[in-house]
């Protein structure tokens, strides 16, 4: 699945350690994530959402 959380984050200033502290999960959960090889549960996707102040829309692409 495709999604913006390195641009997202790049515009926060933000490290992959920082954005896993934030929503509570690991830094190779993010880093799995943002490669592709990990889809986030439905509390992930909300929680990243949450984070970010956008829909989870804007952040993953399913098609992809």
């Amino acid at each position: 699945m495709n999604n913006r959380l390195p641009e997202l984050r790049g515009e926060r200033g933000e490290s992959q350690a920082d954005l896993a502290a934030a929503v509570d999960v690991t830094r190779q959960t993010i880093n799995a994530l943002e490669r592709g090889r990990y889809d986030p549960s439905l509390e992930l996707a909300f929680a990243l959402a949450d984070h970010y102040d956008c829909a989870i829309e804007d952040i993953f692409d399913p098609s992809g």
